[in-house]
């Protein structure tokens, strides 16, 4: 019996040089990659390309909304506001939202009455929501799950919170934050709706996606983008 054990370690050991050995010699080998299944890595990669097209649209929004950018106290750039925005561990990441996250966060750009910066309080409350539906997860492994009612929710809340910033204006007539437009010359600028497109599509896909590989159904909500609601994730 302790023949065996000494086999199996010996089996066990050579097996961890072997996997070292791979490692060290392909640079873009990870041991963890091992603990992966197909949709883990497709998982992966939605999760940074929503990352990359989060940030790409708060800049926007920013360089379209100067004026938000201008309500914060101090010495602050584009760059550091987005920072704050998806770092999730920060506990100023709320302060100025009163605490609210998510999709409690959202409504607060569209609140007549509300003094604070409408960009950051749309883009962080979006930025959370869409981690939620990932489980607040940056990667995933063989054991970890995802719910694809989540995901499918958070598509059609990205439908509503799309039509909010096209459409809702304060009472000046004014939209609350300025996103696609048409220039002097006439020439259309579609780009965020690209963006919320892009956003749309990579939630819907997943939701598919997981419930294909689950065998789970998604529940179809009639929820129209004019809603005053947004679904819960």
């Amino acid at each position: 019996m302790r023949g065996y054990t000494q086999l199996f370690c010996i089996f066990t050991l050579a097996c961890s040089l072997l996997l070292s050995g791979c490692a060290t010699q392909n640079s873009g080998f990870k041991i963890s990659q091992l603990a992966k299944t197909d949709i883990d890595s497709v998982t992966d990669a939605h999760i940074t390309e929503l990352k990359r097209l989060n940030r790409q649209l708060a800049i926007k929004l920013y360089k379209r909304n100067p004026r938000e950018l201008a309500k914060v106290v101090g010495n602050t750039s584009i760059d550091s506001r987005v920072d704050l925005m998806f770092n999730r561990n920060n506990p100023q990441r709320l302060t100025e939202l009163h605490g609210l996250d998510g999709i409690n966060a959202v409504p607060l750009a569209f609140t007549e009455d509300y003094q604070g910066d409408r960009v950051y309080a749309l883009m962080a409350g979006m930025i959370s929501m869409l981690d939620a539906s990932y489980n607040n997860k940056d990667e995933f492994f063989l054991l970890d799950e995802l719910d694809q009612q989540k995901l499918y929710n958070s598509a059609r809340n990205l439908e509503t919170i799309a039509w909010r910033l096209n459409s809702l204006k304060q009472e000046n007539e004014e939209l609350f934050l300025l996103s696609n437009g048409v220039s002097p010359d006439g020439v259309k600028n579609l780009s965020f709706e690209r963006i919320f497109g892009k956003m749309i599509a990579l939630q819907d896909m997943m939701a598919s996606l997981v419930a294909g590989s689950s065998n789970r159904t998604i529940t179809k909500v009639v929820h129209s983008v004019a809603s005053t609601t947004l679904l819960p994730i």
